[in-house]
């Protein structure tokens, strides 16, 4: 879109469209270094979202650079040790901890299980805080561009109906899953086969929970024709949602609270956690909800001063709860690419494909785990856990796998579908033998996981959160490498990056 901003436009360094956890990071951590932002935000806070299940590098790592560890610690949100799941050829529960580091196994080896519409005001009014010029009930409706392609400014209609225009030296995409701004950087989003499922879900009053110090774990649980979740937001609230293959649409679509019951019906372990529960079906808790189209990326991140961050770039099956910390993790990517160039630190080819390899490296090893994870459940044979079986991959499965990895994320341009499928099948029997022989599937013994967390696949999607959480807990960036061969680091603040020559050297 050609540009039309007159010189009158209000100036920023950046514009940032979206308020959820994706667009509040970024816009704070631009403006900690001192730079205008101006939110553009299209509803009014509180507002309801899914996705309440957080990671310890969000809670620890990220919102501590927000600074906002005093308020999250205020809203008391229910304390998530780990995941409980029963998966896999065994049916015993069994968890997945976040004690997996020696450094980082006291005291913030925990997240949380958060009302969206608490945390996400938390953040958005943290901007605020921070000088981000925060203004919402502002839909954007475009992207203006200049002659030379380069985005420099966005159309908005604000609270009053009024058309206004907002420049910026970038513009950040944080606008959701249902937003089509992102076709502004690039026209292709793809879809994976492998998990083309919808979600069916609602609250509950008075559920059961886990026994002991799991009490406030996300319990997943597979059955028959998918998997369900299981989310304590609260002593007497909780999230549950029955996933499955998108060919069940229809049936979901006719009748939501009869296809929801029925389906947590069919998963066992969670119909007895909900047998004395009853289903809220008043205010914002009230409603049946659908989401489908689970897992995608966009074909770029980035285009001539146009980022994208969280579910704007990409989303991936939420079975390991990594919504928020995606878009989280590439606000804090896009923050410290933005910061680099406005600062005049980094050339912004360098800046911004740091952004670009670093987020998609994150998806990559997100959507490697998950491909491996599913591929443990084995027992049941229905066409759902069939088809998602690594060996049952077809062509076209193996070749977006190795677009994903070997354009972008490896820098292996020659990995081919055969090598991918290799990959991802080794991926699986690791992460397969290493549950079975960690001993973990007794849940009150869950630290005894040494195994399970040296498998690769594990120890891979692990790596670059326990970095950013080691970052915020201790302060501390300076044994950091390059993610990806002649890469950058984070400077000794976490808001830029720097050449690793140029990390300063302790002692």
């Amino acid at each position: 879109m050609t540009s039309t901003a007159g010189a009158q436009s209000p100036e920023f360094d950046v514009v940032v469209i979206g308020g959820g956890p994706g667009g509040s990071s970024v816009a704070t951590l631009i403006a900690r270094r001192g730079h205008s932002v101006l939110l553009l935000e299209k509803e009014r806070f509180p507002r309801y979202q899914i996705g309440e299940s957080l990671l310890p590098a969000t809670v620890h790592g990220v919102c501590r650079l927000l600074e906002v560890t005093d308020d999250l610690e205020r809203a008391a949100f229910t304390v998530k040790r780990g995941g409980t799941f029963r998966w896999g050829t065994s049916p015993d529960p069994w968890n997945f901890l976040f004690a997996v580091s020696p450094q980082l196994s006291g005291p913030t080896s925990y997240a949380y299980q958060v009302d969206r519409m608490v945390f996400d005001e938390i953040l958005l009014r943290n901007a605020a805080r921070h000088g981000v010029d925060v203004r919402e009930e502002c839909a954007v409706a475009e992207v203006l561009r200049g002659p030379d392609g380069r985005a420099e400014a966005v159309r908005y209609t604000d609270a009053d109906g009024e058309s206004r225009t907002a420049r910026g030296r970038f513009v950040v995409d944080a606008s959701g899953n249902t937003g089509r701004l992102w076709n502004q950087v690039t026209s292709d989003r793809h879809y994976s086969d492998f998990f083309k499922n919808i979600a069916v879900f609602g609250y509950f009053l008075g559920g059961k929970r886990l026994p002991g110090p799991d009490k406030g774990n996300i319990l997943c649980a597979a059955f028959d024709v998918g998997w369900c979740w299981y989310i304590p937001l609260s002593e007497e609230l909780t999230s549950v949602g029955a996933v499955v293959h998108r060919s069940q649409a229809a049936l979901i679509q006719a009748d939501r609270e009869k296809a929801l019951l029925d389906l947590t019906g069919r998963c066992d372990i969670v119909a007895d956690y909900l047998s004395d529960a009853t289903r809220v079906t008043e205010g914002v808790h009230g409603q049946v909800r659908v989401r489908k189209d689970y897992s995608y990326a966009t074909g770029s991140f980035v285009r001539d001063g146009m980022l994208l961050v969280g579910d704007a770039a990409c989303f991936i099956d939420p079975v390991f709860s990594t919504g928020v910390h995606l878009a989280t993790y590439g606000g804090l990517l896009a923050a410290r690419s933005i910061n680099s160039v406005l600062a005049g630190e980094l050339d912004e080819a360098a800046a911004m494909t740091e952004f670009e390899d670093r987020y998609r490296r994150e998806y990559t090893v997100f959507y490697e785990f998950l491909t491996a994870f599913y591929d443990m459940r084995q027992r049941e044979d229905s066409y759902f856990w069939q088809a998602r079986r690594v060996t049952s991959f077809g062509k076209t499965d193996l070749e977006a796998f190795a677009t994903l990895v070997g354009g972008v994320a490896s820098g292996d341009r020659g990995l081919s579908p055969e090598a991918a499928g290799g990959r991802l099948a080794t991926a699986s029997s690791d992460l397969t033998r290493a549950v079975a022989e960690t001993g973990a599937m007794q849940t009150e013994s869950g630290e005894r996981m040494t195994k399970l967390f040296k498998a690769p696949v594990v120890a891979n999607v692990m790596a670059e959160m326990n970095q950013i959480q080691s970052r915020g807990v201790l302060g501390d960036g300076s044994a950091e490498s390059p993610v990806l061969p002649g890469g950058l680091v984070p400077s000794a603040d976490g808001l830029g990056w720097v050449a690793p020559t140029m990390q300063p050297v302790e002692g």
